[in-house]
């Protein structure tokens, strides 16, 4: 799909460092923190992040990212998402990884999602190219995606505390629909529902 000089289209898994870097934004720190313990850091989360976009049966995959590139087919953003109803599964090798890498028990994590809702999982812009409606067109995209797989709702969850990200959110037609946890954060359930 191609907007002006903005394309979307799916990541590669050799692009995995750099999405795994704008997915872990799309986190924060102190969410990525939070997931790997006091004993490791951003380095740690970022090498282990690139691993399960690297992969084809996680919710980090390449496989369900899609990335607006420039015209030299650059990354400037992406936007993760996958079937709510296969959250259990693809949020195994997460649940695995973490027990490996950092001896985190992740296995108790409430749901953010569930059947019948594609979710986007992160979706962010890098900074140097913030404010050129990528996040939009991003959004656009998944909402087609989701209509393209049958599913009639686009769901997220956004930090009560970042009002910018939820005033976009609805300005593309996402209503608040309940609140949710995540990460140690209060956040608000977002969806955009087909007519």
């Amino acid at each position: 799909m191609q907007t002006g000089k903005i394309s979307i289209r799916q990541a590669r898994p050799e692009e995995a460092p750099l999405v795994a870097k704008l997915i872990m934004t799309a986190m924060t720190d102190e969410c990525c923190l939070f997931f790997c313990g006091e004993k490791y850091g951003i380095d740690d989360f970022h090498r282990v992040m690139t691993r399960l976009v690297e992969r084809d049966d996680t919710q980090y995959s390449y496989k369900n990212t899609l990335c607006a590139t420039d015209t030299d087919d650059n990354i400037m953003g992406i936007c993760t998402s996958y079937d709510g109803a296969k959250l259990h599964q693809l949020r195994q090798a997460f649940i695995q990884t973490a027990k490996e890498e950092w001896g985190m028990d992740h296995s108790h994590i409430p749901d953010e999602t569930e059947a019948g809702e594609l979710y986007i999982d992160s979706l962010a812009v890098s900074p140097l190219h913030r404010g050129k409606g990528l996040a939009t067109e991003l959004l656009k995209a998944t909402i087609a995606k989701a209509q393209s797989l049958g599913i009639s709702r686009t769901g997220l969850l956004v930090d009560t505390g970042n009002p910018k990200a939820e005033a976009l959110y609805l300005r593309v037609g996402f209503k608040s629909v309940g609140t949710n946890s995540w990460g140690g954060h209060p956040m608000r359930h977002l969806v955009f529902q087909d007519k």
